[in-house]
């Protein structure tokens, strides 16, 4: 989907102030209310904004141990392990990947004993061959995505679809 300047800046300040009401984008924005609720529309049915709930941390709710855990699965169970993945409270995200492994998780800890039963309840899920687990020791860029609107909307120019 075609993002111009105009959703860039309506995607900026949603990122930048996600709780400020349309009505209030709309008068920082100088548009009509009507056509930023369009562009919004638009961008949500389009798949460009996926949710608009806040973000958690973690480390606040006594997580603060982060690990990468790499999911080997017998061939034709992939499936049924992703399934499974998704009853593991700790595990935030999971994507079936390519080289070293099927899967790869990203695992929330309260402490390094903890990880470690989180892992052992993986190894015994059914289809499971193996894990290898990598610990993130800092984190050095957070999650973001204004720096990829931006360079989204230059590369589209002021031209772009209607609302």
């Amino acid at each position: 989907m075609a993002v111009d300047a105009l959703d860039t800046r309506i995607l900026r300040l949603m990122l930048e102030q996600p709780r400020t009401s349309v009505r209030e984008y709309a008068r920082i924005l100088g548009v009509a209310r009507g056509t930023l609720q369009a562009r919004i529309d638009r961008l949500e049915r389009n798949g460009v904004i996926t949710g608009t709930g806040p973000r958690l941390s973690p480390a606040a709710l006594g997580h603060p141990v982060l690990a990468f855990v790499h999911i080997e699965v017998t061939q034709g169970h992939l499936d049924e392990v992703g399934d499974a993945l998704a009853t593991v409270p700790e595990i935030v995200e999971a994507f079936s990947i390519t080289g070293g492994g099927d899967l790869l998780t990203r695992v929330v800890a309260r402490d390094n004993g903890h990880l470690e039963d989180v892992i052992q309840r993986l190894i015994r899920l059914p289809g499971v061959v193996r894990t290898r687990t990598e610990m993130a020791l800092r984190e050095r860029v957070s999650h973001r995505l204004l720096p990829l609107v931006e360079s989204v909307g230059r590369a589209a120019g002021p031209q772009g679809p209607a609302p």
